[in-house]
């Protein structure tokens, strides 16, 4: 999968993983290199390879039909992580077996590197829940500050250098190609201090990606969206956020404090513009999160009839029990309910029987190919199909192109979002679109 500046891999993509290989890793960082020397660009480039220890552990165990759904999970798992985290010019790419490779062409600390990094291996190692059990795995990272115009040769020798000497690094899952295991600069603890503070002071942004109808493209609504510019760090997605307050036990307190600044926000919206949260497994594991949200949309004075909540399978996974009768609660008052990233992962279609839901949103990975390959519009007719049946919308995810846009509006689906109309934007920004 590469960024939205990206063309699409086609053939070049894996089955398996979705993903491009090696080669198309090597003619998108040529490409790259050409455009900065032309530009004048400066700056480095970063990678990492991810490294799943004792893969083949997983083959022997669970068979080879559990390993290449892990891979295919971890693939999926990801492309949303760089979808979230990165900006326009990146590339991830299936480097064989259980190693992957991600390379970033924008500007970046090394300390923002690792932190993401560290983030991404968090995301690996959740559980992947399969048909024949739960598989667990343990990812090792080397990372990469790349030299000015060097190949990728070089970047993956120097990669595949430090991941050997991560196996031998006991306590260490992140190591340097340079040798370092961390990179100075702010601690854990710090990071950790540093978000809370920015909490209190209002300091954690909002953006929203616009939501349009479909087939007319009338603005509907919009996704909120948290962003934090550290002083040092530099631009830190919701994904790292959520990471950072899990660790500091605080992820209650960022999800209601960027649920807050969200409604106050959309508040004033013209007309029944939506706007769509994104619930974490903290909330739906509190047994008091619909009464929380109830009272802050009183407190607010935004209508619960024009609120989405858009929820994760992996939301889903601590107590599906308890996250049905939340979300009944809250569809009671007039609140949508959207299952998220639909077919990321292994999707669990008991879900579809045992949630009041309204929507399901593809996850990008279903709309990349569906302007080129057969099977992959015939993987969204059925799914919109089915959704049909149970009488959901379904909403599509990063449209990039003209082409997606047709085919995702052609097959049925009732709503979309991605850079091809509208990149995530500020609160004033998107009311000037609505205004337009």
């Amino acid at each position: 999968m590469t960024g939205r500046n990206q063309t699409t891999a086609g053939t070049l993509r894996e089955r398996l993983t979705g993903l491009p290989g090696v080669e198309a890793a090597r003619a998108r960082l040529v490409l790259w290199e050409s455009e900065r020397a032309q530009s004048g660009a400066t700056g480095h480039m970063h990678a990492m390879l991810i490294g799943l220890q004792r893969f083949d552990a997983v083959n022997i165990a669970y068979g080879e039909a559990a390993g290449d759904s892990a891979l295919a999970e971890v693939a999926a798992r990801l492309q949303h992580w760089a979808s979230a985290e990165l900006e326009s010019r990146w590339i991830a790419a299936h480097a064989g077996g259980g190693k992957f490779l991600v390379i970033a062409a924008e500007e970046c600390s090394r300390e923002r590197w690792q932190l993401l990094a560290d983030q991404l291996a968090d995301e690996i190692a959740r559980p992947v829940v399969g048909a024949t059990g739960v598989v667990r795995l343990t990812p090792k990272v080397a990372l990469l500050r790349a030299l000015r115009g060097e190949a990728l040769d070089s970047m993956l020798d120097r990669l595949a250098q430090a991941l050997e000497k991560a196996k031998s690094q006991q306590g260490h899952r992140l190591v340097w190609s340079d040798g370092g295991a961390s990179v100075p600069g702010r601690s854990a603890a710090e990071i950790e201090a540093d978000l809370l503070g920015a909490i209190d002071r209002g300091e954690i942004a909002i953006v929203f990606q616009p939501q349009f109808s479909l087939p007319d493209e009338h603005l509907c609504g919009a996704e909120a969206l948290a962003r934090w510019d550290h002083a040092e760090l530099g631009r830190i997605g919701a994904g790292a956020l959520f990471s950072i307050a899990e660790r500091a036990d605080h992820v209650g307190h960022l999800s209601d404090h960027i649920a807050r600044r969200a409604l106050e926000k959309a508040r004033d919206w013209p007309g029944e513009l939506r706007v769509s949260l994104n619930v974490t497994p903290a909330d739906l594991a509190s047994g008091s999160y619909s009464a929380r949200l109830l009272d802050l949309l009183k407190e607010v004075g935004f209508p619960p009839r024009r609120l989405t909540l858009e929820v994760t399978e992996q939301a889903l996974l601590q107590d599906v029990g308890l996250a049905a009768s939340s979300m009944a609660d809250l569809s009671s008052q007039g609140i949508r309910i959207a299952l998220d990233d639909f077919g990321a992962g292994f999707c669990n279609f008991r879900y579809l029987k045992v949630l009041p839901l309204h929507y399901l949103k593809l996850d990008r990975t279903m709309v990349e190919g569906i302007a080129g390959d057969a099977r992959d519009r015939a993987v969204l007719r059925g799914i919109v199909a089915m959704a049909h049946a149970l009488d959901l919308a379904v909403i599509a995810e990063g449209i990039e192109s003209e082409e997606q846009l047709a085919v995702v509006a052609e097959e049925g689906c009732a709503l979309f979002q991605g850079f091809l109309r509208a990149s995530p934007m500020s609160s004033e920004a998107f009311l000037k679109l609505a205004s337009g």
